[in-house]
């Protein structure tokens, strides 16, 4: 079972090792790490992404909250939160390929960042799977390379 976390730490030195290394050390694998200062410069949230039963994630917050710098823990349940990922893809849009590929980017409201001769960088914001669709959408074009966020997550 996939569960999404988020941390408010103290924004200082070595806390983001000392959060991933705990959760390591308690045998999850991390899907998606975010970390970005919020409002507050003295404070980040890291929105973590990992897989495991219930029973090891609440040990696994409890050790959280028991960290130095840890302000706060919150587990988000299924229709708990509004999360988004952002997604930069590269692909190969040769002239004949390009007015396809420009309907699909109209279709998700995605919007270019670059515009190449033969490749285009393409920005989207959505859901996981929206994500997952736009992706298998652009596939069979070629896509050269990918950046993606993972999973940013607020509490509703």
């Amino acid at each position: 079972m996939r569960h999404t976390i988020s941390v408010l730490v103290e924004n200082k030195f070595g806390v983001l090792a000392r959060v991933a290394g705990m959760i390591s050390g308690r045998g999850f694998n991390i899907d998606s790490l975010n970390v970005a200062p919020t409002h507050d410069a003295s404070l980040s949230r890291i929105t973590i992404v990992l897989k495991g039963d219930d029973a090891a994630l609440d040990l696994c917050t409890k050790q959280l909250r028991k960290l130095v710098n840890v302000v706060e823990v919150l587990e988000f349940k299924d229709g708990q939160t509004i999360a988004r990922e952002l997604v930069l893809v590269k692909v190969r849009a040769d002239a004949k390929a390009r007015p396809e590929i420009l309907q699909i980017k109209e279709i998700f409201r995605a919007r270019i960042a670059n515009l190449a001769l033969d490749t285009l960088i393409i920005e989207l914001t959505g859901d996981e799977d929206k994500v997952s669709a736009f992706l298998g959408l652009l596939e069979p074009f070629g896509i050269l390379e990918i950046a993606r966020t993972g999973r940013l997550a607020l509490k509703k």
